[in-house]
């Protein structure tokens, strides 16, 4: 990539959702030997998804929240990205292939330049570490009243993340350092 475009810094960011809902996520929890912890499982059918582009090298992130997932949030998305970069740089954006990445509505500025995961291969999207850690520090066990109060509780466990947790989480050993 740097070859084709030599004059731009390359950043490379990973993309994708996650879906938080009533519906709930139990994960394991910390308890006496022999006791037998209750944890709430809420059975409701609202959702609130979670958008993410991390850059693994310098965690900086780009976040959304939306109540759900189609082409127009994905154009927000890419748009405030491009809005923030710095007039040299290329966004290469990682992502997998949910029908709203590939969509041909879809509107991709010219300073992000998109790059498709092989289905079925979540292993390599260093962004699902981030949903598992959210989930399991913020997000499981628990009730959520509606909609609004999804909303303040993901975008409080967002505020926790800073740059160094982020290139932790989303670290990649294959990734090649960036100048």
């Amino acid at each position: 990539m740097q070859e084709q475009h030599p004059d731009q810094r390359i950043r490379v960011l990973f993309e994708d959702e996650a879906r938080l809902g009533q519906q709930g996520t139990l994960t394991r929890v910390w308890a006496r030997t022999g006791s037998r912890p209750t944890v709430i499982k809420q059975t409701e059918y609202q959702w609130l998804h979670i958008w993410a582009a991390v850059e693994a090298g310098s965690g900086e992130s780009w976040t959304l929240l939306t109540p759900d997932l189609n082409t127009p949030r994905m154009n927000t998305l890419l748009a405030g990205i491009s809005a923030t970069l710095e007039e040299n740089d290329l966004a290469v954006l990682v992502l997998d292939n949910a029908g709203w990445h590939r969509s041909k509505a879809l509107a991709v500025p010219a300073n992000i330049v998109l790059l498709f995961l092989p289905p079925y291969s979540p292993e390599l999207q260093p962004a699902e570490r981030l949903w598992a850690w959210m989930r399991s520090h913020h997000l499981s066990n628990r009730v959520y009243a509606d909609y609004d109060d999804m909303f303040k509780v993901a975008d409080a466990a967002l505020q926790t993340l800073d740059q160094s947790r982020l290139k932790t989480l989303c670290a990649c050993s294959w990734l090649a350092p960036q100048n």
